[in-house]
């Protein structure tokens, strides 16, 4: 099955339809609506979804070097990708330092929903995926932020040294959708296969429903955020949110591919580095970075990359993954 293909095939799913709905309406300037506390209710269940599987995943399968290799691989991917995106900022446009480095520190960590997304394409698809790589998710959020401080502080662009403090930390750290991820992760491997024949009727069959409605509110905030954005947005910056997540799945198949993990872990791992946060690192950038412009950062990770790895990236990952696997 080539590319367009399997894009195909994900445009025509449920849930992008939905994620198009959403992003059309907003366009369109109609006044549908998912109330804020119903959205923060969907994202936590499916942060809650997705730990709990993979905790019980890591039980059934145990910790080996697999998923030790897996999990030093993607800290390393976070720490790194902020650099190369850094880089490619100061060519590809005018923005300052400080704005450059708040960029980039969203496109070292992660997206969940993307990465949620992706494992219920494999899921729809049959194939298999090391239960594991949502603990690799967890291990990306902080360092990449960690990266852009520096970055900052390298080039004498603000207060990054005082930024770094216990606040900071305690505001990575303490994050609510790491500590619910991580939380849900621990308490899937405590309990293992009996714990999820106790929840699973809470935990497997609603999700890609609640994933549809999830993605739909997405589609509305990324399309408004679109829509109230355009003279800021210029063409460098675009590109850049199509060639940055690109440039990270590149270096996350290399990485997928030393390790040995499975097709699926593979198009994961590609993901997950091709990804841009839009939760845990606006949260902590405006404590680290407060001088920084959410407008930029916010729009080029949910306007531009999310819908780009939603509808294009996706695909293009499986197809790549399952060519140099062999996998099918």
């Amino acid at each position: 099955m080539n590319i367009l293909e399997l894009a195909a095939q994900n445009l025509i799913s449920p849930a992008i339809l939905f994620f198009v709905l959403g992003l059309s309406a907003a366009f369109a300037r109609s006044d549908l609506s998912v109330p804020e506390a119903v959205a923060k209710g969907l994202s936590l269940y499916l942060l809650l979804a997705i730990g709990f599987k993979g905790g019980v995943s890591v039980s059934a399968h145990g910790v080996d070097a697999g998923l030790i290799l897996t999990i030093i691989a993607g800290v390393v991917l976070s720490f790194l990708l902020p650099l190369i995106a850094f880089a490619l900022l100061r060519v590809m446009s005018t923005l300052s330092v400080i704005d450059a480095a708040a960029v980039a520190a969203h496109y070292g960590s992660i997206s969940i929903v993307t990465f949620v997304a992706a494992s219920s394409v494999l899921t729809t698809a049959g194939i298999a995926f090391e239960g594991y790589m949502v603990a690799v998710a967890a291990a990306m959020e902080a360092p990449a932020i960690l990266s852009a401080l520096w970055l900052v502080a390298r080039a004498g662009g603000g207060r990054s040294d005082e930024a770094v403090d216990s606040g900071l930390m305690r505001e990575i750290l303490l994050n609510g959708s790491i500590v619910l991820l991580v939380g849900a992760f621990a308490i899937g491997v405590i309990t293992g296969e009996q714990g999820m024949a106790k929840i699973e009727a809470f935990i497997v069959a609603p999700f890609l429903g609640i994933l549809c409605l999830f993605l739909l509110d997405m589609g509305l905030v990324a399309g408004r955020g679109l829509r109230q954005t355009r003279g800021l947005l210029r063409p460098g910056l675009i590109l850049f949110g199509v060639v940055m997540p690109l440039s990270g799945a590149t270096l996350g198949m290399a990485a997928a591919l030393l390790i040995g993990l499975s097709t699926g872990g593979v198009m994961l791992m590609m993901v997950l580095a091709a990804s841009a946060s839009y939760i845990a690192v606006p949260a902590a950038m405006r404590v680290a970075l407060p001088e920084a412009n959410p407008a930029v950062y916010l729009t080029l990770a949910l306007g531009v990359t999310f819908p780009f790895n939603l509808v294009l990236g996706i695909p293009i990952y499986l197809a790549l993954a399952q060519t140099v696997t062999g996998g099918s």
